[in-house]
C-alpha cells in the first residue's frame, strides 16, 4: 500500500480537508469580521475537498480490489 503513489495523494487530500475544516473552525470560534467575510467560502471549499477525498478514495480501493 505505501508503495502506490495514489495512497499519497489519498493521504494528501485527507489532510487538506483537515486544514480546511481546522481553518473554518478556528474563524468560527474567533468570530468577528474573519469569519462573517470568509466561514460560507471556506465552507464550499471544504465540502468541494471532501468529494474529491472520497472519490480519490474509492479509486484507491477499487483499484487495489482489481479493478
Amino acid at each position: 500500500m505505501l508503495d502506490d503513489p495514489l495512497f499519497y495523494v489519498v493521504a494528501a487530500a485527507v489532510l487538506a480537508v483537515l486544514v480546511i475544516l481546522m481553518i473554518g473552525v478556528g474563524g468560527f470560534a474567533k468570530g468577528g469580521d474573519f469569519n462573517r467575510k470568509y466561514a460560507n467560502k471556506i465552507m464550499r471549499l471544504r465540502i468541494a475537498a471532501q468529494f474529491v477525498a472520497v472519490v480519490l478514495i474509492l479509486l484507491f480501493v477499487w483499484l487495489r480490489q482489481g479493478g
